[in-house]
């Protein structure tokens, strides 16, 4: 046999069965149900969509709701008892037809005149209070002035959207609607956005006992170990769950939290809502955008260095006549726009973190600011008029591209915002949070643009990785590399963009060279970049001619195994029949490309063999 005890007194607990309130579900049920599964008149909307089930599951087993609960605090029960000077019976609540629901005791006591006329009575307020949840369950009437027939409740009532957790669904969602339906006419809202529960790194429920519950003050403010110890010990753990919670803290925090701010601690958080209904929180991810809101000031402060103390921004801005790295950069920025708007519109906020940092950090960081920094070494007049269209894009990225971040880093994006020249045909508001988000210009997108620098992104990545192999030690040494083109279309690409690959990757000299003009470049490593463009790197003093013979015939096994699976596919029993026939020409594409490969890499290893014989 088990007891209960309290907890406080260790008195045996005893439980007495009273009369409760209770409100009947069944017809409101089944018109909150209507309102999420009514294909013809749907009223409501779950993001994600898989909670709608959930809804269904709970609604259609409704049971009656008690809504009076036996405590000392909360919102005092609507119903007075009424104690007639005759009543055999005293208590409250003898009677059940003695109860009287009214807004304040002066109504309840006009209705009981009415009801016991010419009889002596008095009437006391139940000492129970409502459940929480009915009264939360109120909340988006309450708050708009219900019952009385506010102006606001015209205006706001229903509402738009709901955003909080779905392990409350339930409790809080299903009971607003309910209530919303009854006694404001209509659903309260229109979309329930469902956001994940915050676990520890390691998926387990953030509990007391554990100590890794996290609060975000500390993540803002940051917090040594042994402060985290000591909000454990002003807690009433017992010395057992105190110990063990010590321990946890310790090896999940050893050095303690780092001040990430509470920009850091917001990315994070929206960029985590992709993971389903639990958000495991890794507090080292928050340490890398504190981190990388670093490198955003620094990359901003770089920038707006290079616009002059007289530097007026433009009212318009033409792409078309603008350098090619400034014609793509307001082109992938346009591309961002549109990505996060649309993310943001269907509620994938983790898309539009990503949309926005992307842009940011890969393209604006790690390409544009160092494909334009010819442009403003020593003032070379040469550059001029190139350097005054970076400036204006410079300012275009940095405005346009700090409101896109605002909502997600409101604090940083607010700081170097304000220190951003203005238009002068237009007033500077005075807050940007107080600005239209980005919308996206039409004249920006260069989708031919976008694909020449794809081009030049891969050349400079292949001769990227040519000089961690060869320069392991001289990282920064500047060697001649040159492209082989097999077209002219390719080479006429990358010769319109030979400053920006020179820039961007690093080398003392680039040559491009045309297949069938010119031969392959001696005493060089080299990298296939596509089957139309191959990067070489010329190396002081010997090649390494064996190595790279190594490097050739392990890719030549892997096109040939590749060459072998996709032959065993074509000569399949039925293919020509069966196979869709743009599966057949994608098929015969890839296999033609691949012979074309190995067809190459065979001439690099015979050129290889022959130079290696003559040194």
């Amino acid at each position: 046999m088990r007891l209960g005890l309290c907890s406080r007194t260790n008195d045996v607990i005893e439980p007495m069965i009273k009369p409760q309130w209770y409100v009947s579900c069944s017809s409101i049920a089944k018109e909150a149900l209507d309102a999420a599964m009514d294909d013809q008149n749907r009223k409501l909307e779950f993001i994600p969509k898989q909670y709608t089930a959930e809804w269904k599951r709970w609604l259609e087993n409704i049971r009656d709701w008690c809504i009076s609960r036996q405590l000392w605090w909360g919102h005092r029960i609507p119903a007075w008892y009424v104690t007639l000077e005759d009543d055999e019976l005293k208590e409250l609540g003898a009677y059940n037809d003695h109860w009287i629901v009214a807004t304040n005791e002066e109504q309840a006591l006009a209705e009981a005149r009415k009801k016991y006329s010419g009889k002596k009575f008095e009437i006391s307020q139940d000492p129970d209070v409502l459940d929480t949840w009915f009264s939360s369950g109120l909340f988006p009437l309450s708050v708009l002035g219900w019952p009385d027939d506010t102006d606001d409740l015209k205006a706001f009532y229903p509402t738009s959207v709901l955003e909080t957790g779905h392990d409350i669904l339930f409790f809080w969602v299903a009971r607003m609607v309910m209530l919303g339906i009854k006694l404001g006419g209509d659903v309260p809202f229109s979309k329930v956005y469902l956001h994940p529960m915050i676990r520890d790194a390691h998926g387990r429920k953030m509990s007391k006992s554990l100590g890794n519950v996290i609060d975000p003050l500390e993540v803002i403010n940051g917090i040594s170990l042994e402060g985290l110890h000591k909000r454990l010990e002003g807690g009433n753990l017992d010395p057992n769950e105190l110990a063990t919670a010590k321990e946890g803290q310790r090896k999940d925090f050893p050095n303690g939290i780092a001040e990430c701010g509470a920009d850091a601690l917001r990315f994070a958080l929206v960029s985590y809502t992709a993971q389903s209904d639990k958000i495991n929180l890794d507090i080292l991810r928050v340490v890398g955008y504190r981190q990388w809101c670093n490198k955003l000031w620094n990359a901003v402060r770089f920038a707006m260095s290079k616009l002059p103390d007289d530097y007026t921004p433009p009212s318009i801005i033409n792409p078309e006549t603008m350098p090619f790295s400034c014609r793509w950069i307001l082109s992938v920025l346009n591309k961002a726009i549109s990505k996060t708007v649309l993310s943001l519109n269907s509620y994938e906020f983790s898309d539009a973190t990503t949309s926005v940092y992307s842009w940011w950090q890969y393209q604006f960081c790690d390409i544009f600011i160092e494909a334009i920094k010819p442009y403003f070494a020593g003032d070379n007049p040469a550059f001029s008029s190139e350097r005054k269209f970076a400036q204006d894009a410079l300012w275009a990225c940095l405005e346009i591209g700090l409101r896109l971040l605002h909502p997600f880093m409101p604090f940083i994006t607010e700081e170097l915002w304000q220190r951003l020249p203005g238009v002068k045909s237009h007033t500077k508001k005075e807050s940007i949070m107080m600005c239209d988000y980005p919308s996206t210009i039409e004249s920006w997108t260069n989708e031919r643009v976008e694909y020449e620098m794809d081009l030049v992104e891969s050349t400079v990545r292949s001769l990227r990785s040519l000089r961690a192999e060869l320069l392991a030690k001289q990282k920064n040494e500047r060697l001649p590399a040159f492209a082989l083109c097999q077209n002219d279309e390719v080479a006429k690409i990358i010769r319109s963009c030979e400053l920006e690959i020179l820039t961007l990757a690093t080398l003392s000299s680039f040559k491009v060279l045309l297949s069938g003009l010119d031969d392959a470049p001696a005493g060089c490593a080299f990298e296939n970049v596509n089957e139309n463009l191959k990067v070489y790197l010329k190396v002081h003093g010997t090649l390494n001619a064996e190595a790279e013979r190594e490097k050739i015939k392990n890719k030549m096994d892997e096109i040939l195994k590749q060459q072998e699976k996709l032959k065993k596919i074509i000569s399949a029993s039925g293919y020509q029949e069966k196979v869709p026939s743009h599966i057949q020409e994608e098929n015969a594409t890839k296999l033609a490309k691949l012979l074309q490969e190995f067809e190459f890499f065979k001439k690099e290893s015979d050129r290889l063999e022959s130079e290696s014989q003559h040194q």
